[in-house]
């Protein structure tokens, strides 16, 4: 039997369910389009993911924990969901009535509490949102509810994870080499002392996090001296310029991380796109008090009129929630994308962070060094490549510390790989930079 669901849609809904693979049980084209072909292939067989296909091309089902039985009665699962495509995307929805999560019903098909039934009589699926699972009918199947197919998988655990597609060291000594990579460096312009990176991201998506998080590595122990939280509005007010110090009487180290406001769906809202000109341009002084009022004005107390190199930004790092790449709105993207067409204009590098790996992925969850394994991992890094417009060799994932007491060095090596591909980034901008002053130099000389 040939699986209808794509490589990449099996990989997205495994990367829900830990460490599986997806075992094909029933195909209505080939057993039958009834409740009794279904359930004798079925019954008592769980894990179950079960796929429904209409000629709307919506593709949406439903996981259970529970094995399928001919009882008619309602059976309990906590672990439930629905689910919809929306192409290689996965939208999820959780059972609310844990109770109900399943029906056992001998005539039909894969029975969802009184939500969703595939197999209602014949290819015709039953819907019926909000009752025990919360769904948009139009998102689910588009109101299409004539199956052109229905497949049941059984979920097998299995230790098989993807060959790595992108290389990591994670010995021990590898964190220790990245470290004192990072303390010796140097940018290739005598006039900078330090590479100024500047953070950018949506309110939440853990700029000020991530901050602490490499603060914490030098330090030793997890640290908060960037205020980070969680609210609908920025919590960073000020612009604020973090030096990271090797140790705790250790000298700063030659990188600068910027933190500014986040980024909020209205153009009134959030962080001004006159202030983000203003601070690329090395304009904005240290802990300029940001208001959606008004950009800053070059009579503010602090404002350099002449800013040298060294008060510019040498690279920008867009940061997003990988938890929410998905569910990014028209609006915050064109947002960004109008931020990138002014950097762009500026020939500034750019990167993006990806953080919260580990709670969009649970293969990640459980060991932080599948991140390069997990293809639902690179599915969402190509999604935020398209979403912000920069290659793929540009997104960089981590996970920040917001919960932990003590340091993990998987985790150390994720964020310090990070601030090395900034440095690696600014010392790009800095050679371009010295290029064209040379350039201008054998010009006048001519």
């Amino acid at each position: 039997m040939n699986s209808m669901l794509t490589t990449s849609q099996q990989k997205t809904i495994c990367s829900q369910l830990g460490r599986v693979k997806l075992q094909l049980l029933y195909k209505a084209s080939i057993h039958g389009f009834t409740g009794a072909a279904f359930h004798q292939r079925c019954d008592t067989r769980c894990p179950t993911v079960s796929v429904g296909y209409n000629a709307s091309g919506h593709v949406f089902g439903g996981y259970t924990t529970q094995p399928f039985s001919q009882s008619g009665k309602y059976v309990h699962d906590d672990q439930a969901f629905l689910f919809t495509f929306t192409g290689e995307k996965l939208l999820k929805h959780l059972v609310t009535s844990p109770a109900n999560a399943v029906t056992m019903m001998g005539k039909y098909g894969p029975y969802f509490g009184e939500a969703l039934i595939l197999g209602y009589g014949s290819n015709v699926v039953y819907s019926n949102p909000g009752k025990h699972y919360n769904f948009n009918a139009a998102e689910m199947h588009g109101n299409d509810l004539k199956l052109t197919e229905c497949e049941v998988y059984q979920v097998e655990e299995t230790t098989e994870l993807e060959k790595p597609w992108r290389t990591i060291n994670w010995e021990s000594e590898k964190k220790n080499e990245l470290m004192e990579s990072i303390k010796i460096y140097k940018p290739t312009v005598s006039s900078v002392t330090h590479a100024r990176v500047l953070l950018i991201g949506p309110v939440g998506a853990g700029k000020s996090s991530f901050f602490n998080s490499i603060n914490s590595v030098f330090r030793g122990h997890v640290t908060g001296q960037a205020i980070a939280g969680c609210s609908t509005t920025s919590v960073t007010t000020q612009f604020r310029t973090y030096p990271v110090k090797a140790g705790r009487e250790g000298k700063p180290l030659p990188i600068t991380l910027c933190d500014t406001m986040g980024l909020e769906e209205s153009m009134e809202a959030g962080l001004d796109m006159d202030d983000i000109s203003s601070i690329l341009k090395g304009h904005l002084p240290d802990r300029y008090q940001f208001t959606t009022s008004a950009p800053l004005r070059s009579e503010a107390s602090g404002y350099r009129k002449s800013p040298e190199l060294k008060d510019q930004i040498h690279c920008v790092v867009y940061v997003i929630d990988a938890c929410k790449v998905s569910f990014m709105t028209t609006k915050l993207e064109q947002k960004l994308k109008a931020i990138r067409r002014k950097v762009n204009l500026m020939g500034i590098p750019q990167l993006v962070l990806m953080t919260k790996v580990d709670e969009v992925c649970p293969l990640v969850s459980q060991d932080i060094r599948n991140i390069y394994r997990s293809g639902y991992i690179r599915t969402m890094m190509q999604e935020v490549s398209t979403r912000v417009g920069v290659p793929m060799s540009c997104v960089v994932p981590v996970k920040n510390y917001s919960e932990e007491f003590e340091l993990d060095p998987n985790c150390d090596i994720l964020l310090l790989t990070a601030i090395i591909q900034m440095l690696r980034s600014a010392d790009s901008y800095f050679d371009e930079r010295s290029d064209r002053l040379n350039n201008i130099e054998i010009k006048l000389k001519l």
